[in-house]
């Protein structure tokens, strides 16, 4: 299993993709005027200090966003991501990395909401000081499965749920599964993105079936894969989406051949996009 805590892999591949894929998202929803809610099941410590003794001990933000921070060819769905990266550094020196509750609170609007959740207790304290004076963002020391369910409908009854659990323990491939289908039976209309690593390919072709079983529609996975060797190890990441934005899959069709060509070592990188599950 992926020996977890984020400062280790702030702004890695698996990252780049799960925020970059976030960020198109909330800016086609943002499109419309109505107030939404963003939800994420485990928040994390919210930024990351990329010159810390974490994320220098493994340096793997360099082989992700340090590779694309400064690109000006960029697709189009990728400058959300990129402007909110940048806009972390303003002086020009990749030091600091949003998490997504950076991410996302960067990209909504005044009368949106953020509801983020945190068990580990030294995350949730950086968490809470991170959003310390920001009226839109609540955030919650509870177990993320748990809250998810509890929490929604939100009262915007518009939104994105993110799941992104660490799949240290192997049953986090079967509880994020749960979660999502007990909180779409309290809220139909809410989009749902869950994040998870390529470490082990049945794992996550497991996590697919699983969902595709739960009889949800609308269900559209976008995989990267920058590692094609056999052998252990992070080979990319995934993200399945249930009911997502309209026209998002049009957005990581440009997105996600770009980054594969750009991440991975000589170009030798893959994706995959498909719709699991039509209406």
């Amino acid at each position: 299993m992926l020996s977890y805590r984020h400062g280790f892999h702030a702004g890695n591949a698996g990252d780049v993709l799960k925020h970059a894929a976030l960020a198109a998202a909330l800016g086609l929803l943002t499109r419309k005027d109505k107030p939404l809610c963003y939800l994420e099941s485990h928040a994390g410590a919210g930024r990351y200090d990329l010159g810390g003794a974490r994320a220098q001990k493994t340096g793997e933000h360099r082989a992700g966003i340090g590779r694309l921070w400064r690109r000006t060819d960029a697709p189009g769905a990728l400058e959300p991501y990129l402007r909110a990266v940048r806009a972390a550094n303003p002086d020009g020196v990749l030091r600091r990395y949003p998490g997504s509750p950076a991410i996302a609170a960067a990209l909504l609007r005044p009368d949106d909401r953020l509801v983020l959740m945190e068990l580990n207790a030294a995350d949730g304290d950086t968490l809470s000081a991170t959003f310390q004076g920001d009226r839109r963002v609540a955030v919650h020391r509870r177990d993320g499965y748990e809250g998810l369910v509890a929490l929604v409908p939100p009262r915007e009854r518009r939104g994105l749920a993110l799941l992104d659990p660490s799949y240290e323990v192997e049953s986090d491939y079967a509880d994020v599964v749960r979660a999502v289908a007990a909180a779409h039976a309290r809220w139909p209309g809410g989009c749902y993105a869950i994040w998870y690593p390529l470490l082990d390919r049945p794992l996550s072709r497991r996590l697919e079936r699983a969902l595709v079983a739960t009889g949800l529609r609308r269900i559209l996975c976008g995989e990267l894969t920058i590692d094609p060797r056999d052998g252990p190890g992070m080979k990319g990441a995934g993200m399945l989406w249930v009911n997502p934005p309209y026209t998002l899959d049009a957005a990581l069709r440009d997105l996600l051949p770009w980054l594969a060509r750009t991440l991975a070592e000589g170009g030798a990188g893959a994706h995959r996009l498909e719709w699991l599950v039509g209406e």
